[in-house]
């Protein structure tokens, strides 16, 4: 757990606050949310980011970072998410991050001029060309935009490991030209990016706490990776350039700012969970966002001395599981979660110094691991904003659930 700091609001103005809201909610810190914004921008040193929308989940709020300086374009994580913000005419240009094989979705882009211009599907093999031609032939429908997905894991000892997430096949420049040579032959789509998210430079922080052996262990291993890849992506846009007229190269994420950025050939980074600021990314020596979401939870068993016992709190992370996926206790201070319990579905016992002073009632201010995952539990967000001694709600927005949406 990280020392007390004021990096998060003391418990009494949370409170006081939202002593009108009955728990369980989440919050969102203005005052936060815009520093982040702005240390993210800082960090990018003037490459446009594009914002995924997987950490975010709550239109107001993409709007809202959109229209800061910085910042351009969303990164949706399915089609119909992309179609949905795309249709606002506040998104900008949305970039759909994994490749789909939703054919309504499919149907509806491949029906609209408007959507194909502003669309762009992410692919990594023919069969996914197919799956689009199979529900709208080339030469009755506009040009579908596509953007080249090349694998950005490393693979030292000639192939023998790999560091990093299985996302693409196409991992040397041979294999993302080959796939680029396609599509600048295939009737109907128009080749327009290239993206290679470095997941274990981005997404695994290099200063975990109590672990200084593993966290050298991890810089040493980004290092060598980053090296590896800056090589590698520099040759496969190269190559893919003179294929065709490509718009933008995409890379990185929160954690890897600075290193994507510092890629020639690199000409947009994303990031997203770094405005939340959620557990996971406490682990990192280049940058200490400031946490902006938070779940207060209300205590409503106290089952035994040094435990109190609140409802629900089971919003456990996505990814490999593990300790660093469980929501944290944040306030009040010197509480955790019970080892053979962890986070439940209805309930949630915590235990520590605090605990006998909590009454029933009382609200445990928890922070998520993740950042737009929080989002898919609650209907509202209520952003709170002020001064010192004048914090209060000054909007209550809809999540993607809380205007009936659920991609995933």
């Amino acid at each position: 757990m990280p020392p007390s700091d004021d990096r998060v609001p003391d418990r009494t103005r949370l409170d006081r606050a939202t002593g009108h809201l009955d728990p369980p909610f989440a919050v969102v810190l203005l005052r936060a949310w815009r520093n982040n914004a702005s240390d993210l921008a800082r960090r990018a040193a003037g490459t446009p980011i594009r914002v995924a929308s997987k950490s975010i989940r709550c239109r107001e709020l993409l709007r809202d970072v959109l229209r800061r300086p910085g910042f351009s374009g969303v990164m949706a994580f399915t089609l119909p998410e992309a179609l949905w913000l795309a249709a606002s005419g506040d998104s900008g240009n949305v970039l759909v991050a994994y490749p789909t094989v939703d054919r309504a979705a499919v149907r509806v882009l491949t029906a609209s001029a408007e959507a194909a211009a502003v669309v762009t599907l992410m692919v990594d093999d023919v069969a996914q060309l197919d799956l689009v031609d199979a529900q709208c032939p080339p030469a009755s429908r506009p040009a579908v935009r596509v953007c080249v997905d090349l694998d950005a894991s490393w693979r030292p000892l000639g192939g023998r490991l790999h560091v990093g997430v299985r996302r693409s096949p196409l991992h040397s420049p041979i294999d993302a030209v080959r796939l680029a040579r396609h599509i600048a032959d295939r009737p109907g789509f128009a080749l327009v990016g290239v993206m290679a998210y470095e997941a274990q430079i981005a997404g695994v922080g290099d200063a975990p706490a109590r672990r200084p052996l593993y966290g050298a262990a991890v810089r040493a291993i980004q290092a060598r990776s980053g090296r590896e890849l800056a090589q590698r992506r520099a040759a496969a846009v190269a190559a893919i350039a003179d294929v065709a007229e490509i718009e933008f190269v995409n890379g990185g994420g929160t954690g890897s700012v600075e290193r994507t950025v510092s890629d020639g050939v690199v000409t947009e980074v994303t990031a997203g969970s770094g405005l939340y600021a959620p557990t996971l990314f406490d682990a990192y020596r280049a940058f200490r966002p400031q946490p902006a979401a938070l779940l207060a939870l209300p205590v409503v068993r106290r089952p035994a001395p040094g435990i109190a016992t609140v409802l629900g709190g089971g919003y456990v992370a996505s990814g490999a599981p593990g300790p660093d996926r469980l929501p944290r206790p944040e306030l009040p201070r010197g509480l955790r979660l019970l080892r053979s319990e962890g986070a439940g579905e209805v309930q949630t016992p915590v235990r520590g110094c605090s605990a006998d002073g909590l009454r029933i009632g009382d609200r445990v201010w928890f922070r998520h691991a993740k950042a737009g995952e929080l989002c898919e539990h609650v209907d509202v967000l209520h952003l709170l904003d002020g001064g010192p001694e004048d914090l209060e709600v000054v909007a209550t927005v809809p999540t993607y659930r809380g205007e009936g949406r659920t991609f995933l």
